[in-house]
């Protein structure tokens, strides 16, 4: 069945939209699709590195939609991916899961950052193609903090449900469906569940074109960090669904990192932690960043 493809972006993330500049890098046959944001130059104060934002599976760079102006009023420069094969960019030249990604990523950075180390921020799925991204260049990278990320050899397959939706042709059955799915896995409070949510993930859900993917609920991140000598960090939603009830494991599985400088919980909030609780991820984040000395 044909879905139509989304209309314009909601007024939330057009005004985010409007301080942006689009960049875009070659990805496989196509274009990878960057947002860069810079700060007020009279507020920027001391010259920091550039935060790189890496968004989750069936996402885009609206994942940070809620945490972009903290960064970017807090002096940073910020560059947000639309990974290959999510929002607008192209599929990568081959392959359909995070190894796949970190190539091109990279390749994307040198054109937009040339040699410099940048600050690597990653939720969920992305938190995968950062850890190879890191271990495989790890100049590139100066710290890496990770949020939700899966790939730990914690969660199972069995641990969250979702159902599916492209095959319902009424667009009032499919948000029911989009709203089930943000229950089951994304957020945790009912009154997190706005509108907006809405409307952010369907719309990046109708843009995923990585589908079968296959290593969020094996252990190839925790593998990959032990191979990681940047400080690591970990931001996590402590009602997470993915990990409720394991917390103690993943907190130990986040070791295998020799750097790893600590986890953080935010309470009331699920995986989607930085839209649901923004002012209190964006306080951790910020003292993350901040956080000196670093190597």
């Amino acid at each position: 069945m044909q879905i139509d493809a989304p209309s314009a972006p909601p007024p939330e993330v057009q005004r985010v939209l409007a301080r942006a500049t689009r960049l875009e890098t070659p990805c496989g046959s196509g274009r990878m699709v960057w947002h860069r944001w810079q700060p007020d130059p009279a507020l920027a104060g001391a010259p920091h590195r550039p935060v790189v934002l890496l968004h989750g599976g069936s996402g885009s760079w609206t994942h940070w939609l809620r945490n972009i102006d903290a960064l970017v009023g807090a002096g940073r420069e910020v560059l947000a991916a639309d990974l290959p094969g999510f929002g607008d960019s192209a599929a990568p030249a081959s392959g359909n899961d995070a190894d796949a990604l970190a190539a091109p990523v990279q390749a994307g950075l040198q054109v937009l950052l040339g040699d410099a180390a940048c600050d690597l921020v990653a939720f969920s799925f992305g938190g995968m193609v950062a850890g190879f991204l890191a271990a495989q260049w790890p100049a590139r990278v100066a710290r890496l903090v990770l949020i939700g990320s899966p790939g730990l050899g914690v969660a199972s397959r069995n641990t969250v449900t979702l159902t599916a939706w492209r095959h319902l042709p009424d667009p009032a059955d499919r948000e029911a469906v989009h709203r089930k799915n943000l229950v089951a896995l994304m957020l945790y409070r009912p009154e997190a569940i706005t509108a907006l949510a809405l409307r952010v993930h369907s719309d990046n859900t109708l843009r995923d074109r990585m589908k079968g993917r296959r290593l969020a609920y094996t252990d190839v991140l925790a593998r990959t960090l032990a191979a990681v000598r940047c400080p690591v960090y970990a931001i996590y939603g402590r009602e997470d669904a993915l990990y409720r009830e394991r917390q103690d494991a993943l907190a130990l599985a986040l070791q295998s990192a020799p750097n790893f400088r600590g986890m953080h919980w935010i309470d009331n909030a699920g995986h989607w932690v930085q839209f649901e609780q923004p002012q209190a991820f964006d306080a951790v984040l910020r003292a993350v960043l901040e956080e000196s000395p670093v190597p």
